[in-house]
């Protein structure tokens, strides 16, 4: 796509030609994503298995030779993919990302009331959620009706970002969509397209199945692109992507062995050496019971054997080769059970944890931006400086099971030779060690010399620390 920006600065700015070839050029993107999603959500159009239909063979029905496997067809959907999105969401952003200012108090408060306003903690989670499925997040940063700065989360196969760089730092970017308008007795679908650079919205619409028409030009009050994204790596790809191919083949295989299992019910009955009339058919099924007069006769169904051992280790090689080249966990599976210990954990969790690193540097540089873009429109009411998005940095923290016992063991042998910031830190149920170290501080300040207390229980003196 990036080389619609030399384009772009040729013409001064989008024209509507080049709205339509920047959506038409999209469009394997767009259809991708929106799969990748329908997945996600386990919609029928989304999942394979959902839409498969009996195979069907040549005709064989003579009267003597009749299919019977066209009779059940079992659809049988695993979600590894949303496992595999859930299990990395919930290990990533379980706990906030924490908002953390250089001394800079006033900065502080207004990225407090920012993230308070926009309700952060689950934008920021959506956010890496939709990266994580479709390869990667859109974010659009806007001056609501009251003037405050706002952000919100955009589906990304509406989005087209454009940059020199990556999709951290936009120089373009573009959202496109179709919306339906209900009129008296009709509906008309419309398409529209907004066109972000560094000052300026440009407004296009089109009826259906006609060109773009530049209808309005708005300023946006931000000094650079506010339409940016989160890539989930740097090829832009889902999580799950690599291994759709192998939920395919686990999704045929249970499918195909449950089909097995309930085509018993369908087996046909066998009957050597004897015959059966109407008659006698009807009363087996009210006695279920077979009167065999000669030793040569018999009554059996015509059934297949199913190798349920060979079923169940390509069962299981399926599932571990799809956790394995996704970078995924099982968290119910036995070798997470007990109390295992830190270290035993972290290298059970490596490939995930590897994963998750290459995405909290992409969200760092994302929200950089982002605090880039809202700086600017910040420094215009007075609240703080253009530039102090630099001093602005983010905490993660990964969401696991705490051993307080060990954490509070080690954190115990550290003592006097680490800071007490660093120490309070290793703490999994401290969110914030400056807070903690603060009250702390207030506790020593408030303590009473019990000594020094008399018999009325009255204090007599404060004992201060030094």
């Amino acid at each position: 796509m990036r080389e619609f920006l030399n384009a772009i600065d040729a013409n001064g700015g989008p024209t509507e030609d080049l709205i339509e070839q920047m959506i038409e050029a999209h469009e394997p993107d767009h259809d991708r994503m929106v799969n990748l999603y329908q997945r996600y959500k386990a919609e029928i159009d989304g999942v394979p298995i959902l839409q498969r239909q009996p195979i069907e063979y040549e005709d064989f029905e003579t009267g003597a030779i009749r299919r019977i496997d066209n009779k059940v067809n079992n659809r049988l959907n695993n979600t590894f993919d949303s496992d595999i999105v859930d299990t990395k969401v919930g290990y990533m952003f379980g706990h906030p990302i924490t908002y953390e200012t250089d001394n800079q108090d006033s900065l502080k408060a207004v990225i407090d009331e920012f993230n308070l306003r926009n309700n952060i903690e689950d934008k920021d989670s959506e956010w890496g959620k939709k990266a994580t499925i479709c390869g990667y997040g859109a974010r659009l940063a806007y001056v609501d009706t009251e003037g405050q700065e706002r952000v919100m989360n955009m589906d990304p196969w509406e989005c087209i970002i454009l940059s020199d760089s990556d999709i951290t730092e936009p120089k373009y970017a573009l959202r496109y969509y179709t919306v339906t308008e209900i009129g008296p007795g009709q509906t008309n679908e419309k398409r529209k397209a907004e066109f972000y650079d560094d000052t300026y919205i440009y407004f296009f619409e089109a009826n259906d199945g006609e060109k773009f028409d530049l209808v309005d030009i708005k300023p946006h009050m931000f000094d650079y692109c506010p339409l940016y994204g989160l890539p989930n790596n740097e090829e832009l790809k889902g999580d799950a992507e690599k291994v759709l191919s192998l939920i395919n083949a686990y999704d045929r295989t249970l499918s195909d062995a449950s089909n097995e299992i309930e085509q018993y019910r369908l087996a046909y009955l066998i009957l050597k050496g004897m015959g059966a009339d109407e008659e006698t058919l009807q009363m087996l099924k009210k006695t279920g019971v077979f009167n065999l007069y000669d030793e040569k006769e018999d009554v059996k169904y015509l059934t297949k054997d199913i190798n349920d051992t060979m079923i169940e280790n390509h069962l299981n090689r399926l599932e571990e080769n799809i956790l394995r080249f996704a970078k995924s966990v099982n968290f119910s599976d036995e070798q997470f059970a007990g109390n295992i210990s830190g270290v035993a954990m972290k290298f059970k969790l490596m490939a995930l944890e590897n994963k998750c690193i290459t995405m909290e540097r992409k969200m760092t540089a994302a929200l950089r931006y982002q605090f880039k873009v809202l700086c600017s429109a910040w420094a215009k009411r007075g609240l703080t400086g253009a530039d102090n998005y630099l001093n602005v940095w983010f905490g993660f923290k990964r969401n696991l099971p705490a051993n307080i016992l060990e954490e509070a063991q080690a954190t115990a042998a550290l003592k006097g030779f680490v800071s007490e910031k660093t120490r309070l830190s290793l703490l999994s149920f401290v969110d914030d060690p400056e807070y903690e170290e603060e009250e702390m501080q207030q506790d020593i300040r408030n303590s009473v010399n019990l000594d020094e207390v008399d018999i009325s229980g009255q204090p007599q003196e404060i004992s201060r620390a030094n």
